[in-house]
């Protein structure tokens, strides 16, 4: 599985974390066809040829928001990514 996270200030007290996720197959049986991953697969656009998996990003989000104790539920952004905003808390 690959991720891309982005995290920045929202408000005082407050981050966005937005998150996208994908898998690249790296079976055995890709190395020994001669077609392993390329690095283009573990990137998204504009750098890579990925793709994401909404799906996979929403369940990985919706544990993060809950384990960060997000008020509100994940958001889309237009570059497919999913976003929450939790409180930041500095021990």
């Amino acid at each position: 599985m690959c991720a891309h996270i982005r995290v920045r200030w929202a408000a005082p007290g407050q981050v966005e974390i937005a998150l996208a996720c994908w898998v690249v197959n790296m079976d055995t049986a890709r190395y020994f066809g001669d077609n392993p991953p390329a690095r283009d697969e573990m990137r998204l656009p504009p750098e890579g040829t990925a793709e994401w998996d909404e799906e996979l990003t929403g369940r990985v989000i919706g544990h993060l928001a809950a384990r960060m104790k997000a008020p509100a539920t994940a958001l889309p952004t237009p570059d497919e990514h999913l976003t929450i905003t939790v409180p930041l808390v500095l021990t």
